[in-house]
């Protein structure tokens, strides 16, 4: 018997929403074929933007999409992308797949797909190929009301009123494809381009995000902090430089030569995969370490806003286009990370996972007009639970399970929130792939009234299909009861369970 106790009188942190965030770069089938299809198109839409992918995007309540890169963000120069289709400049995306990018998604496109899903925007700058007077420019474009040269242009191409951009990125991987540069002199480059981020309506501020670092790279964190963070003071109205400085981390079973296959896979690769993923944990406490002596109040976010599995493409796709399919064992790795995010949720406001369809770890495939949700999409769409609520102290007694000792997980992980409807909200991951296990979860001084549960798993490489859709969905689960403040139930192998109770 494994024992989750929950101390539901001490709370250790609001958990965004955001922390469920998603990323759509111009990257294989994710902009084109994945969510826009045009007007035009046989597959039905709203301007442009699939009603299958957008429905199914509103119902795991996304809260933030990122957009349009990622490395294309960098060779992205926006005046492209606005004014008629077709007279829109072409250019090649060289970053992904060397395909022609004929522009004809572009802000006016990303803010109407905004607007569909009802989520919040976040905008990723050009500072690899761009001037700080585009970007300046671009930021005028989208948000000021007033008159000015880059708000006519707006409203020429159709829109009257400005636009509300919630996150925006000075670059993107800086210290790789965004420029390959060195902190010290990205942090300088970081302070010039932002000061002309301009606030153009203080009621709805942007929140400026600095080029963080890549899995281990302390020195990087401490560089951006020295440089880039000031205390509250001379100007009381801008507090520091940055509201957000971002993390990347992609969980890979082998390496960048070899990254493995997403659906053949054995049990010494199921838990070498799974023990990868829990390097997240170590990177978010190290970087957040370095945050807290400059930061201790933890005004400046860790943006985790690029994180999720990476294979070899699936057979017969376009290598850049970065297409794979997308297994339980994606459900268990996004669940971990979803729980990890709650966990440090005082340190870590937002997280965006790659990419939201047909790319890397999505949570949809589409091909034609057929459409899929995947085991990752289930485990999204259960998390959403935990919403703005709020991070209960929470602990479960685990064993190390494995093949091999340098790849041994906990068989249970977990987090807790209370929502605000009072409710108690718990996830829980079984993350062996043959073993169920008996959990007997205590809600420390809290008579329990009422208690509901769903359930995300399976066979360790089942994946949904064009052909076969519903081969894995979040379903009730029953085989669950509750006395006093305890509640008893037996977790399937490889599983993810979402249990709501009411108290």
């Amino acid at each position: 018997m494994y024992n989750l106790f929950i101390n539901t009188g001490k709370e250790l942190g609001h958990i965004n929403p955001e922390i469920q965030g998603h990323f759509s770069e111009h990257l294989g089938r994710c902009i084109y074929e994945g969510i826009f299809v045009g007007e035009d198109s046989s597959i039905p839409n709203t301007k442009g933007m699939r009603n299958d992918v957008v429905e199914a995007l509103k119902e795991m309540k996304i809260p933030v999409l990122r957009w349009p890169g990622g490395c294309f963000a960098d060779e992205y120069h926006w005046k492209d992308g606005i004014g008629p289709k077709e007279s829109r400049k072409k250019m090649i995306n060289t970053n992904w797949g060397g395909v022609t990018e004929d522009n004809s998604f572009g802000t006016h496109e990303f803010m109407e797909l905004a607007e569909q899903l009802g989520c919040k925007t976040y905008i990723n700058g050009n500072v690899g190929s761009g001037t700080v007077r585009e970007m300046s420019e671009w930021v005028e474009y989208m948000t000021f009301d007033g008159v000015s040269p880059m708000a006519d242009l707006r409203r020429a191409n159709g829109r009257e009123k400005p636009w509300t951009v919630d996150y925006f990125a000075v670059g993107n991987e800086t210290w790789g494809c965004g420029g390959n540069m060195v902190p010290e002199y990205y942090a300088n480059l970081y302070k010039h381009y932002q000061t002309f981020v301009k606030q153009y309506n203080p009621d709805k501020k942007i929140k400026k995000l600095a080029v963080g670092p890549t899995d281990k790279d302390y020195n990087w964190t401490e560089t951006m902090l020295r440089e880039c963070f000031r205390q509250q003071g001379t100007f009381p109205q801008n507090f520091g430089y940055m509201d957000g400085l971002t993390l990347h981390y992609y969980t890979l079973p082998y390496d960048w030569d070899h990254k493995g296959s997403a659906t053949q896979f054995n049990d010494k690769e199921w838990y070498m995969t799974l023990a990868k993923t829990f390097a997240m944990e170590e990177f978010i406490e190290k970087h957040s370490a370095i945050m807290d002596r400059y930061d201790p109040d933890c005004r400046i976010g860790l943006m985790v806003d690029e994180w999720g599995t990476w294979y070899d493409v699936e057979e017969g796709t376009n290598p850049g286009f970065l297409y794979q399919q997308n297994t339980i064992r994606d459900a268990l790795i996004a669940a971990i990370n979803l729980n990890i995010f709650n966990k440090h949720c005082k340190r870590v406001k937002m997280a965006n996972i790659a990419q939201l369809v047909n790319v890397l770890q999505a949570v949809i495939l589409t091909e034609g007009e057929k459409m899929v949700k995947t085991p990752t999409y289930y485990v999204f769409k259960m998390f959403s639970a935990h919403q703005a609520g709020e991070l209960l102290e929470s602990t479960v007694n685990t064993d190390k399970i494995g093949l091999e000792e340098q790849y041994m997980v906990p068989n249970l992980h977990e987090s807790v929130s209370r929502g605000k409807d009072g409710k108690i909200n718990i996830t829980l991951a079984n993350l062996s792939c043959t073993e169920a296990f008996d959990v007997s979860s205590t809600l420390m001084g809290s008579a329990i009234k009422s208690v509901k549960a769903t359930i995300v798993g399976g066979e360790m490489h089942a994946h949904n299909t064009f052909d076969e859709p519903s081969v894995v969905e979040e379903k009730e689960f029953t085989d669950i009861s509750f006395e006093g403040d305890r509640i008893s139930f037996k977790i399937p192998a490889s599983s993810v369970m979402l249990i709501e109770a009411e108290i």
